[in-house]
């Protein structure tokens, strides 16, 4: 077992995972006024008993203007907490650490459900105003979101460092701030959307300036002794847009304020980048922010096969890996994954007559 990397232990500050196996956020529009459901206790209870060490909630809004949708989950309250606290329980219970990312979608709020089509949703027919940095919309049709204030940032900034205080009430002990995909704190990162000509636009540090000043408000408010995330999109995969050496720049600058892991993704500022997807098409990124900051990273991107789950932690392109769609697949790939690469793992009691031979 000790010759295989993806299912080696993982320590960050005083926690340790038992694999490098990590489930990424994955929206399920399935909440009711920002609260989760039973399908999120099955969804994401399901991957813990399946042997990932680390279950993540969807991106969870830190307020009501924050969601992508109105039915996504959020964490600005204490009612929802104490909904959480169940979820968060069950998943401990089953040996695999806790996890909540906690958004705002910025100006990709305000739509429908994706299996609804993903229109745009105006306030007559329940959607809201949404905000970003500058008043740049996602896409034609989007509506022009609200440039934000200083007095916004500071009640965001707030609301993210609320949401980590009931994210720990809940029992949750990872928690990842949401920089990535064209969401709200990516709006500041790029310069595609944020065109501000203040304090918080224009010049790299400027541009850096909101998203750490949450970054640093929410790893104050999280315990010393766990660990803080956050998710980047690593570029826009656009000319002139958020690119590699800005994120390695800012990943630096995350080090420095204590974050513990970068999530690395790319993508979701603009809906028409070309972007080269296929197998493991990010990892390289995962690699280059490890290898130039010296800070852990998680890889996520087309990662299917236990093979090449455990190539990119064994060659240490990155210290996990972050798995989507391929857990909706298969709540139980660790399970298979073990068996496929010759790792005797332990079964859930209840499920041990199945376990093959």
């Amino acid at each position: 077992m000790n010759r295989v990397h993806l299912f080696s232990p993982f320590r960050l500050r005083e926690l340790v995972f038992k694999n490098r196996i990590f489930v990424s956020p994955m929206c399920q529009y399935s909440a009711v006024d920002g609260m989760p459901t039973d399908w999120h206790l099955v969804h994401l209870g399901s991957r813990a008993v399946g042997g990932a060490a680390l279950v993540m909630t969807e991106a969870t809004a830190v307020s009501p203007e924050g969601r992508i949708t109105p039915f996504d989950t959020g964490i600005w309250s204490q009612e929802q907490a104490t909904v959480f606290r169940k979820i968060a329980g069950f998943i401990r219970q089953h040996g695999t650490v806790a996890g909540i990312q906690i958004a705002h979608a910025g100006r990709k709020a305000s739509t429908e459900v994706p299996w609804r089509g993903g229109k745009v949703l105006d306030s007559g027919n329940g959607g809201w105003q949404p905000v970003a940095p500058s008043p740049v919309p996602f896409a034609e049709g989007y509506i022009v979101p609200r440039e934000m204030t200083e007095e916004d940032m500071v009640r965001i900034r707030e609301a993210f460092a609320a949401a980590a205080r009931h994210g720990q009430e809940a029992g949750f002990e990872v928690i990842e701030v949401h920089m990535a995909h064209g969401y709200l704190l990516h709006g500041y990162l790029s310069p595609l959307t944020n065109r501000r000509t203040d304090a918080w636009g224009g010049s790299l540090e400027n541009r850096l300036r909101f998203p750490l000043s949450v970054a640093r408000a929410v790893r104050e408010e999280w315990p010393e002794s766990l660990p803080v995330l956050v998710r980047v999109s690593v570029t826009d995969w656009v000319e002139g847009g958020w690119d590699l050496q800005q994120t390695i720049a800012f990943a630096g600058e995350l080090k420095k304020i204590g974050i513990d892991m970068v999530d690395c993704s790319s993508g979701g500022t603009v809906p028409d980048a070309k972007v080269p997807a296929g197998p493991g098409f990010q990892t390289p990124f995962a690699a280059a922010v490890r290898r130039e900051v010296g800070i852990a990273t998680g890889a996520v991107g087309l990662i299917t096969e236990p093979a090449q789950a455990e190539q990119i932690v064994s060659t240490g392109m990155a210290d996990a890996v972050m798995i989507g769609r391929e857990f909706l697949r298969d709540p139980y790939w660790p399970l298979h994954a073990a068996r496929s690469l010759g790792v005797d793992m332990p079964w859930p009691l209840q499920y041990e007559r199945a376990k093959p031979l």
